[in-house]
C-alpha cells in the first residue's frame, strides 16, 4: 500500500506545517478536502501543542500532520547577543521602543522535550514530522509504537540517508527555492543548495524512501511535475499563506500580493537560521549590518520584539514574511477551495 493510500488521501497534496502561519482551521479544512493538513507546534510548548492538536480533531476526523523542530539546542553567546542588540537598537528607537536587555531561547527543541513527546504519544496524530534534523532513537521508537507515521525534511542525499537509517517512513525533499526555514541539519555546514527538481529526483533514485517534493510548488502543474519525478506527493506552503484560515497578518498578505513576492531572499537575520523570506526592511538590514546573528532561536527573540515594536508603530516591514520563489503565483482562496483547484489542475494535466 502506498503512503497516500495508507493515509486515505484523495489527493497527493500536503499543506506545509508553517509554524506561525498554519492554524487548526487551515489543517482541518485541508484534511477535510482530501489532502493532508498540517500544524507546526515547534514554537509552542507541550500544552500548547495539545490544545492545537485537539482543536484540529474537533474540526476533522481525517489524518493530519504535526510538525516539530529538531534543531541542535542553542548555545548562548552573551557577547554576540549584546552586539546584535546594539546593532538593532536604532531600529527599535526609530519605532519609539527599547530593545530587550537580553535574549533567550524562546522555545525548546523536540530533541530534549520529553513533555512534548508524552503529549504526542498520548494523542498519536496520524503523522508526525521533523524539521532541522532528527530526534534520537528513543523518541522515534515511541512515536512509531504509538502508531504515528514519521516524515523528516532533508535538503541533501546525505541527510535523506540519515532519515532512512533513523527508521523514518518518508522524506520531504526541501528544495532551495522553498519558503521558510531551510531544513538543513547543520546550518553552519556547506549547503549545496539543491533545487526541488534535482533533489527530488536524486532522492527518488537513491534515498530508499517515499519522497515528498517541496519547494516552489504552487499549482496542479507543479504537483504533476513532482509526481512525474517519482515523488509520492507534493508539499505546498506558500500556496496556502493567503488563505483566510492562515494567521498571516495584513502586512504579510499585502507583501505577498505585491512586488516583494518577486524578490525572496535567504536570510539569517530574523531568526538566526537560513530562511527564505519576502524582501522587506528586515532582510535589507540583515544584508547591510555585517554581523553574524546569535544562534537560532535566540536571534528570533530579538526579531519578534522588533517586529512587535514596528507593528505597534504602523510598520509591517520587519515581520518574518516567509515565502518561496513561487510566491507570485499565490491565490487568496479558502483552503478547501485551493485544494479543489489544485486537484482539478492536477487532473487536467493527466488528461493532457
Amino acid at each position: 500500500m502506498s503512503l497516500i493510500e495508507s493515509l486515505g488521501l484523495a489527493h497527493p497534496i500536503i499543506q506545509a506545517p508553517m509554524a506561525g502561519v498554519s492554524t487548526p482551521d487551515m489543517a482541518a479544512a485541508v484534511s477535510n478536502a482530501g489532502a493532508l493538513g498540517s500544524i507546526g507546534v515547534g514554537a509552542t510548548d507541550a500544552e500548547g501543542a495539545r490544545a492545537m492538536i485537539e482543536a484540529v480533531r474537533a474540526r476533522t476526523d481525517r489524518p493530519f500532520n504535526v510538525n516539530l523542530f529538531t534543531h541542535r539546542p542553542a548555545q548562548g553567546d552573551v557577547v554576540r547577543e549584546q552586539a546584535w542588540l546594539e546593532a538593532l537598537a536604532p531600529l527599535f528607537h526609530h519605532h519609539d521602543a527599547e530593545p530587550p536587555a537580553s535574549l533567550c531561547e524562546i522555545y525548546r527543541s523536540f530533541v530534549e522535550d520529553d513533555a512534548m513527546l508524552a503529549v504526542l504519544v498520548d494523542l498519536a496524530p496520524a503523522v508526525v514530522s521533523f524539521h532541522f534534523g532528527l530526534p534520537d532513537a528513543r523518541r522515534v521508537a515511541a512515536l512509531k509504537e504509538a502508531g504515528c507515521l514519521l516524515f523528516a525534511t532533508a535538503t541533501s542525499l546525505d541527510e535523506a540517508r540519515q532519515v532512512r537509517e533513523a527508521g523514518v517512513d518518508a522524506v520531504v525533499a526541501q528544495g532551495y527555492e522553498a519558503g521558510g526555514h531551510r531544513g538543513v541539519f547543520d546550518p553552519d555546514a556547506p549547503d549545496d543548495r539543491l533545487g526541488c527538481l534535482a533533489l527530488t529526483r536524486l532522492l527518488v533514485a537513491q534515498a530508499g524512501l517515499p519522497v515528498i517534493a517541496a519547494g516552489g510548488i504552487m499549482d496542479g502543474a507543479g504537483v504533476r511535475a513532482a509526481l512525474d519525478l517519482g515523488a509520492v506527493a507534493a508539499q505546498l506552503g506558500t500556496a496556502f499563506i493567503a488563505c483566510p484560515e492562515s494567521s498571516a497578518d495584513a502586512a504579510y498578505c499585502a507583501a505577498l500580493s505585491g512586488p516583494a513576492a518577486l524578490h525572496t531572499i535567504m536570510t539569517r537575520a530574523i531568526s538566526g537560521r537560513p530562511a527564505r523570506c519576502l524582501a522587506n526592511r528586515f532582510t535589507q538590514w540583515g544584508e547591510d549590518c555585517g554581523l553574524e546573528p546569535p544562534a537560532y532561536p535566540i536571534a528570533y527573540d530579538a526579531g519578534k520584539a522588533l517586529n512587535a515594536a514596528a507593528k505597534a508603530n504602523g510598520e509591517g516591514g520587519f515581520g518574518a514574511q516567509w515565502a518561496g520563489q513561487g510566491a507570485p503565483l499565490a491565490r487568496a482562496l479558502p483552503a478547501a477551495d485551493l485544494v479543489a483547484a489544485l486537484a482539478a489542475e492536477l487532473a487536467a494535466t493527466r488528461r493532457g
